[in-house]
């Protein structure tokens, strides 16, 4: 992801030093582009930023050094984290752990997701996304990838933050009986 546009300028900008690479684009062909969630990431250094925390992207569109699109298939889980600044600091500090759905199915309007999407988890103000981002780190520091973790996790996550209580960590016996069930209903 950090290769050069034809201008010979980076491509993606450097996100801070507690980013990860904002987006992995899986090589395997898309479903129809019609089924697709497009997310629109954004670097305008000190003024605005939206990236995707954790997520598989299958596709993306560069729009310029600072914009482009990136598509997830139906069912994937991904987060986006948007932040906004003026003179006087921080305007907008919000994070959405989201689920990409099929056509089919109910989603929200998000800024900067197009068509919408599930919401598994929507945090706003800096204390509690920065709990949030330390949570990412808790599930990935359990061997666990985030996107593969049971959604109904983050909705309690959600709930906990919501109140200012600490959400129970992600175990893999959670993970096992979120995989049986995913056998079972398939």
């Amino acid at each position: 992801m950090t290769g050069r546009d034809d201008e010979g300028a980076p491509s993606s900008p450097p996100y801070l030093a507690y980013h990860r690479e904002p987006v992995v684009v899986v090589e395997t062909p898309p479903p129809s582009a019609d089924q697709l969630t497009w997310v629109e990431l954004v670097f305008d250094p000190g003024r605005t930023e939206r990236w995707i925390r954790f997520g598989q992207a299958v596709d993306q569109r560069i729009v310029s050094r600072r914009n482009r699109f990136v598509a997830f298939r139906p069912g994937a889980v991904f987060a986006y984290v948007r932040w906004a600044a003026n003179a006087y600091g921080t305007v907008v500090s919000r994070l959405d752990i989201l689920q990409a759905a099929d056509p089919t199915r109910d989603r929200i309007a998000i800024p900067g997701v197009v068509p919408g999407a599930v919401c598994l988890l929507r945090l706003s103000g800096w204390p509690r996304v920065r709990r949030a981002l330390d949570l990412i780190d808790a599930v990935e520091t359990g061997g666990f990838e985030p996107g593969e973790v049971a959604p109904d996790y983050w909705r309690h996550v959600h709930a906990r933050l919501a109140v200012s209580l600490p959400p129970l960590t992600y175990t893999s016996e959670r993970h096992r009986a979120f995989r049986l069930r995913q056998q079972v209903s398939s």
